[in-house]
């Protein structure tokens, strides 16, 4: 299975998406293995010292598709789960000095947890889903679908031109345009999705 990325995708204020909205989504793939499930705690990564956390809606994928057209995408999403893009950021800086891909600044073990996922059929709309994330009690970030610059179906229809996609793969929707920032050792994250806590893990 394929674990897929998109950067920069919301906005604090929509009267901005229309400006930013390109065509040219940013995208970039994580390894299975950094994947975490079942709310297991995550053994803080020793590549690196600055571990920065991002919350994100994640689509799972139900059924293969290439060349999904934007009308379609929708029936290829099978859930709606919610999780953290870490990006080691030291090492992502040390990379981006040699002009070199993010493949070990996001692709390190753990560097994935998700949990939660709920049938798509369990939102009434996919454009307005509210999700948030509390760190040691306090909440640290919060979003709404509708500040998405591309949305699940143009996501789909996007990444599909230039891979197939297939039953499993996940994709990380993008962050809501502030909040996101460093994590430590000990540090207990908890993310919601309307109000429904599902991810709850510890950086041990």
């Amino acid at each position: 299975m394929k674990i897929i990325g998109i950067g920069k995708n919301y906005v604090n204020d929509k009267s901005e998406i229309n400006a930013l909205k390109t065509g040219d989504q940013l995208i970039f793939v994580k390894a299975e293995s950094t994947l975490v499930t079942n709310n297991k705690d995550i053994v803080f990564p020793k590549i690196t010292n600055q571990l920065i956390f991002e919350v994100e809606l994640v689509a799972k994928i139900g059924k293969t598709g290439k060349d999904i057209s934007e009308s379609d995408a929708a029936s290829y999403i099978s859930e709606i789960g919610i999780g953290i893009d870490y990006t080691a950021k030291d090492v992502l800086g040390a990379s981006r000095e040699n002009k070199g891909p993010w493949a070990l600044a996001k692709g390190f073990d753990g560097a994935s947890p998700v949990n939660g996922f709920k049938p798509i059929l369990n939102f009434s709309d996919i454009n307005d889903i509210n999700f948030s994330l509390n760190i040691n009690g306090k909440e640290i970030q919060s979003g709404n679908t509708s500040d998405m610059i591309y949305n699940f179906v143009e996501i789909i229809a996007f990444v599909s031109k230039y891979m197939t996609l297939e039953p499993g793969d996940l994709i990380f929707t993008g962050t809501p345009a502030s909040g996101a920032g460093q994590n430590f050792k000990g540090d207990h994250l908890q993310a919601s999705i309307e109000g429904e806590l599902l991810l709850d893990f510890k950086l041990i």
